[in-house]
């Protein structure tokens, strides 16, 4: 977890030097301090070590293939530096990249597709919780993770499955009550009934909870 007396150190690995320079721009803005920006992931990796960055965003595809480029360096990434948060960004929905990052169970994690970058509190939210230890996830991608686990659901209602898609997403009991236009006392009932329904104890605490989701769809 960073330092709450300074501002976040940001390292971005990113091919497209119009959208690299705009999320430099986006981080400056959002108060974050850009540590390194780099045309790709072999590039960053040689300079991690140097730079002692909060939070690593890197695109899923990039030079030499622009198959996996970003989730490879961001697997050796956490093994290098445990505590380095780490946000990936994509432009299309790809869940085996999402699964795969994620199948540590660990947090400190976020999957994004780019469009989100338009946003600058959503990037500025999504770059706090992972530097925090928090899970962000595309709802897109969550869609697509939960796509997968189709019997297992069955026991939800649809409600139930409402309030789990948004539990992945990271939100918080209060944040699931105002999407869904319902009491926090009625969020925390189907909470209770997903996990009841799925086995998985409530930790206590939003990110691990989201991890208790997470590593069940993975299971």
């Amino acid at each position: 977890m960073a330092d709450s007396s300074r501002p976040l150190r940001i390292v971005l690995a990113e091919d497209s030097v119009l959208l690299r320079e705009g999320l430099v721009r986006l981080f400056d803005e959002a108060g974050f301090e850009s540590a390194g920006a780099f045309g790709d992931a072999d590039a960053l990796l040689a300079a991690i070590d140097s730079l002692a960055p909060d939070v690593a965003v890197l695109d899923v595809r990039m030079p030499p293939t622009f198959r996996d480029e970003g989730v490879r360096a961001a697997i050796e990434l956490r093994r290098r530096h445990p505590k380095l948060g780490i946000l990936l960004l994509s432009q299309y929905v790809e869940g085996t990249y999402a699964h795969e990052l994620l199948s540590s169970g660990e947090g400190g994690m976020g999957y994004l597709l780019k469009d989100r970058v338009a946003s600058l509190d959503e990037l500025e939210d999504a770059v706090a919780r992972v530097s925090a230890g928090g899970t962000v996830l595309d709802p897109l991608v969550v869609k697509e993770l939960l796509s997968r686990r189709g019997d297992p659901l069955a026991a939800l209602t649809p409600r139930e499955r409402e309030v789990l898609g948004l539990m992945a997403e990271g939100r918080t009991n209060a944040g699931i009550a105002e999407a869904l236009f319902i009491g926090v006392g009625a969020v925390e009932k189907n909470v209770t009934a997903i996990f009841q329904k799925l086995g998985l104890e409530d930790s206590g605490t939003d990110h691990r909870r989201v991890l208790a989701v997470l590593a069940w769809l993975q299971r």
